[in-house]
C-alpha cells in the first residue's frame, strides 16, 4: 500500500510516498480502507521530531474509511461499515488499523471528508470544554484561535449543548466571520483589540468561566485578567510561547482558577475509548441531523502532503485540511 512518511526528520520537503506493507489487525481492531485522512498539527511536529529513528513512521492520526476486517465483537463493525476515529499512527495511507472501541460509525448524511473532520477537533473540544473545562448550561467561555479546527469545533459545542456565552479570538476578519455564523457572541480580531478589555467591559468586570488556551505564554496576562472567579482555564498549545516570564501566583489564588494542561494524542487507547463513547453519544446527533457541522477548509489529493503541511505551518486554514484518498 501507499503512504507517506519522511526521509529523516525535518521540513516538509523530507515527506516521501513509500510501498509499506498492509497493517495486520489484533484482537480487538478492525482494519479500514482510508478514503481520508485528516492533517493535524501533531503531524507537523511529529514530522520534525529529531528523536525519531528508522524506520521512520507513517504519519497521520486522523481518518475515514471503510470498515475491511472487523476483530472485535462488536457487531456493528462489520465490512462495509463507514467509519472515522482516531488511530495512534499511520493515517496517511490505503489502510490502517483501529480499536473497534474508538470507531464513530457515520451514515448518508455527511461525506468521508466531512466525517474525518470530525475525530480530533471535537473530540479535544468536547474533552476541553466538559472533562477538563467543566463547562455548564449559559456560562461565558474564551476560545481562543477560533477559526482554528478545535476552535470552530468548540464554538459549535458551546453553543448548541450548553447555550454558552462565547467569546472568541482570530487575527483575521473572515476566520471571525465564520466563527461569528457558527455561534460566538463576541468575536475578537487580537491584533486590533485587547481582548481582556473587551471582555472585563462586556462581562461588567466578571470575566469568563472557560477558557480554551491555545496560545500559553504570550496570553498569560491577559488571560488571567479576563478569568472570573474559580475559572477553567485548560491550555491545550502553546503557539505564542512557553516560557513566562516572573509570574505572580497571587491572581491564580484570588480568583481561585484551575489552571489544566492537556494533550489528547498522548493519551491511553482506554481514555480515547471513553471519551469517544460519551461525544458519540451526547454529539454525534446533531452532527447528523446538520446542527453542528465539521468545517473543511481544503481537500487535496493524497499526493499533495506537503501541500497539506505548508497549509497548515502557514496558519492558512479555517477549520480542517483534509488528504483525500482514492474515490
Amino acid at each position: 500500500m501507499r503512504a507517506w512518511t519522511i526521509k529523516e526528520p525535518g521540513s516538509r520537503e523530507q515527506l516521501v510516498i513509500e510501498d509499506r506493507e498492509k497493517p495486520q489487525p489484533k484482537e480487538g481492531e478492525i482494519l479500514i480502507e482510508v478514503k481520508a485522512a485528516g492533517i493535524n498539527r501533531t503531524d507537523t511536529l511529529t514530522r520534525q521530531n529529531p528523536s525519531l529513528s528508522k524506520p521512520y513512521p507513517i504519519l497521520g492520526i486522523e481518518v475515514s474509511g471503510v470498515v475491511v476486517e472487523n476483530h472485535s465483537t462488536d457487531q456493528n463493525l462489520a465490512p462495509g461499515t463507514k467509519v472515522a476515529g482516531l488511530v495512534n499512527q499511520g493515517g496517511y495511507a490505503e489502510y490502517v488499523t483501529m480499536p473497534a472501541d474508538r470507531a464513530i460509525v457515520f451514515h448518508e448524511s455527511l461525506s468521508m471528508e466531512e466525517a474525518v473532520a470530525i475525530p480530533e477537533v471535537f473530540l479535544t473540544a468536547y474533552q476541553t470544554l466538559y472533562w477538563l473545562g467543566a463547562l455548564q448550561s449559559k456560562q461565558k467561555v474564551l476560545i481562543h484561535a477560533g477559526g482554528s479546527g478545535v476552535g470552530t469545533a468548540a464554538i459549535q459545542l458551546a453553543r448548541h449543548l450548553s447555550q454558552a456565552q462565547i467569546f472568541t479570538t482570530a487575527g483575521h476578519e473572515d476566520k471571525l466571520k465564520v466563527a461569528k455564523e457558527l455561534g460566538a457572541g463576541t468575536v475578537i480580531n487580537y491584533k486590533k483589540e485587547a481582548f481582556e478589555e473587551v471582555i472585563n467591559e462586556m462581562t461588567n468586570g466578571e470575566g469568563v468561566d472557560v477558557i480554551l488556551d491555545f496560545v500559553g505564554a504570550s496570553y498569560w496576562e491577559k488571560n488571567m485578567q479576563s478569568a472570573g472567579l474559580d475559572a477553567n482555564w485548560v491550555l491545550i498549545g502553546t503557539l505564542g510561547g512557553t516560557v513566562v516570564e516572573e509570574v505572580s501566583l497571587t491572581n491564580l489564588l484570588q480568583k481561585r482558577i484551575s489552571l489544566k494542561g492537556t494533550l489528547l494524542t498522548p493519551r491511553s487507547d482506554a481514555y480515547k475509548a471513553k471519551l469517544t463513547k460519551e461525544f458519540v453519544e451526547h454529539a454525534m446527533p446533531l452532527i447528523e441531523k446538520g446542527d453542528i457541522r465539521p468545517i473543511i477548509h481544503s481537500v487535496l489529493p493524497f499526493e499533495e502532503a506537503k501541500e497539506a503541511h505548508r497549509q497548515m505551518e502557514d496558519n492558512e486554514n479555517t477549520g480542517k485540511i483534509i488528504l483525500k484518498i482514492g474515490e
